[in-house]
């Protein structure tokens, strides 16, 4: 991914607010991807250097825009040299199917087959990442709870935004791991019916 991003100067920003529809045509009309969709109130644009400083000058009403520190436009067609890369290597990668369903970045799917999350997970590096979706599914199957790995807080502080009720674990340092195994203690478990449909 390195080697991608240095190809073209490329970068991210957050959009914080505004209206989503408004915002998602602006960023059509500077021909910036939303890389991701994190849910209401939350989108991030990414592209070129050049792009994302025409959208700063018109940025869509009431909404902040906060530049990433990144080496990148992630999960855009920037990173499509990386994705040829990991998919070489990918082949040499056996799989099975995972214990439990997975929930897809892509499309907030469940995924049951162990070749197709290596392969959305290698494709989803130029591909916009939709944790609203991923969202969704997870209130759809009643998910209790939700436990983010390092680097944590993004993620969860939108769970708590969206998804009332849902408690979430950010696990930033490793004095904290006691208190993790506890909640997923408490969060864990999967019922059969949720492992069938």
């Amino acid at each position: 991914m390195a080697t991608a991003a240095a190809t073209t100067p490329t970068s991210m920003t957050a959009v914080l607010g505004g209206d989503r529809d408004e915002v998602l045509a602006s960023l059509t009309q500077h021909r910036l991807t939303p890389a991701n969709d994190n849910g209401p109130g939350q989108i991030v644009a990414a592209g070129t250097v050049e792009q994302l400083a025409s959208f700063a000058d018109d940025a869509p009403t009431k909404a902040r825009l906060m530049p990433l520190s990144v080496a990148g436009a992630f999960h855009t067609e920037h990173m499509a040299p990386a994705v040829d890369q990991l998919e070489r290597l990918s082949r040499a990668v056996s799989t099975h199917p995972p214990r439990i369903p997975v929930v897809s970045n892509r499309d907030g799917e469940l995924v049951r087959d162990g070749r197709e999350v290596l392969d959305r997970i290698v494709n989803q590096v130029s591909n916009p990442v939709r944790w609203d979706l991923c969202m969704q599914t997870m209130l759809d199957l009643g998910v209790t709870g939700i436990l983010e790995l390092p680097p944590a807080g993004t993620l969860t502080g939108i769970a708590r935004r969206a998804m009332k009720g849902v408690a979430t674990f950010a696990l930033k340092t490793p004095d904290q791991l006691d208190e993790a195994r506890d909640f997923c203690a408490e969060h864990g478990s999967v019922s059969e019916q949720e492992v069938a449909s």
